[in-house]
């Protein structure tokens, strides 16, 4: 390959690249914030879309999704009571053997039975900021429709950037 063909090559990728969110989040969660004060977080329901801002400045945004039909994310004004950058969901899960073979998937460990000689792993949450008990901000995906438990998924860089801002007593706000 002659080197204008390697860098029409290179340039094509790059053009295909450059759409995609996933290396968009990823850029855009590494720039520095122009502003410094109190984080705060605030999430639209209606536009599945969750935004943070210090000293009442917008510094980022994310696409999320949120609760689906009979799992409502709660609304109204809560704080970051706990931050767990790898935590697990201990109701919804898989059961697994000791090899770690799923034996039965996309469970809820309160309704569904254990089958035999299996034990219950909870679904990776990771840069879970929980505002309100059982409900928080993590990574996870995005089909694009509320899809979760309750919970508020959001794309990798995305989540990492709002865990990395926030902090304990951070203000979260959840409007419809």
């Amino acid at each position: 390959m002659n080197r204008l063909s390697q860098f029409s090559a290179f340039c094509a990728t790059l053009m295909i690249l450059s759409g995609c969110s996933t290396v968009t989040d990823m850029v855009e969660s590494n720039i520095p914030e122009g502003h410094s004060g109190r984080p705060s977080i605030v999430v639209s329901l209606r536009a599945q879309e969750a935004y943070l801002y210090r000293a009442g400045h917008r510094t980022a945004s994310s696409r999320i999704s949120s609760g689906r039909e009979g799992y409502r994310t709660p609304v109204g004004r809560f704080k970051v009571i706990r931050k767990d950058e790898d935590h697990r969901s201990s109701v919804y899960g898989d059961y697994v053997d000791d090899s770690g073979r799923v034996v039965k998937a996309n469970v809820d460990s309160r309704r569904d039975a254990k089958p035999s000689h299996s034990h219950f792993v909870g679904s990776p949450m990771p840069y879970f900021l929980e505002f309100s008990p059982g409900y928080g901000l993590h990574q996870g995906y995005l089909p694009g429709v509320p899809a979760s438990h309750g919970c508020i998924r959001m794309p990798y860089w995305k989540a990492r950037q709002f865990y990395n801002a926030a902090h304990l007593g951070t203000v979260v706000v959840i409007k419809p």
